[in-house]
């Protein structure tokens, strides 16, 4: 009786954990691993037995973004999202909700603990979360990329700071890396509204595709690889690296213009994710 009482809990137990999990899933490929490579690019210095202190801040702070996110219209995941937790019955809207406020804690005490940067990064992180998801700040294009743009940088700002000794600082070389990358996401993140644009339209939602459907592709051809190249100067890449990147850049950019459908959106936002 012991054991089978065990096993239950234990199936209970993975089964929280995964519903939990399944809130980040899609970040994992698209912001979580880009993120935890860009920390260890960016962070001076940093112990090797720390590497795994920077998925795991970004991680927190991703469960806490998307909580937020996905409790606020589950009727429209229902239609386009039905894997997501709260659609596929895993979990209820206020129970999510309620998780949703005890990661603004959790996270503040968990950035304390890295020092006065990560603390602050996971400060701006949490009100601009609120800005972006309970104040509506993603129903409008312009608007979505500078929230994400921000919210992306507070994610490697933290990140970087975590990887690196308790209390630990981001070099000058670091804050610029984190400037630079929150710029491009800011001129270009629509490239993950492509393969929403249908539903997006619907719903109503204000995004670049939406408003400029041939702008934005067009924007994304011209932006990338313009982009690639400045930085590569920036950083003084060598000319092989800086051919390879502008040559990748433009790849991903004319994909946007060339391929326009659902799926080939899909893979485009891919390919944009590791550019």
């Amino acid at each position: 009786m012991f054991s089978q009482a065990f096993t239950v809990r234990a199936d209970s137990i993975a089964h929280h954990l995964e519903t939990v999990f399944l809130f980040t899933e899609n970040d994992v490929r698209t912001t979580l691993i880009p993120v935890t490579i860009f920390a260890l690019s960016v962070a001076p210095k940093y112990d090797p037995t720390h590497v795994w202190h920077a998925p795991l801040w970004i991680w927190f702070h991703l469960l806490q973004f998307n909580l937020a996110n996905q409790i606020q219209d589950p009727e429209e995941d229902r239609k386009n999202k039905p894997s997501r937790p709260i659609p596929a019955g895993r979990i209820s809207v206020d129970s999510a909700a309620d998780i949703r406020w005890v990661m603004v804690p959790v996270c503040l005490l968990l950035s304390l603990w890295y020092g006065t940067q990560a603390l602050l990064a996971s400060t701006i992180f949490a009100a601009f979360t609120i800005w972006y998801n309970e104040l509506h700040g993603d129903k409008l294009g312009l608007s979505k990329n500078v929230l994400t743009a921000i919210l992306g940088g507070c994610l490697e700002f933290g990140g970087t700071v975590a990887v690196g000794s308790r209390n630990s600082s981001i070099d000058k070389a670091g804050v610029l890396a984190i400037a630079f990358s929150s710029t491009v996401f800011a001129t270009t993140l629509h490239a993950q509204d492509f393969k929403d644009e249908e539903g997006d339209r619907l719903t109503g939602r204000c995004t670049l595709p939406t408003l400029f459907p041939k702008a934005a592709r067009f924007s994304m051809m011209i932006g990338i690889p313009i982009w690639s190249f400045s930085l590569s100067r920036i950083w003084e890449l060598d000319v092989l690296s800086t051919t390879a990147y502008v040559i990748y850049g433009a790849f991903v950019g004319s994909r946007f213009v060339m391929h326009n459908t659902v799926d080939a959106d899909k893979q485009s936002c891919k390919f944009y994710s590791v550019s």
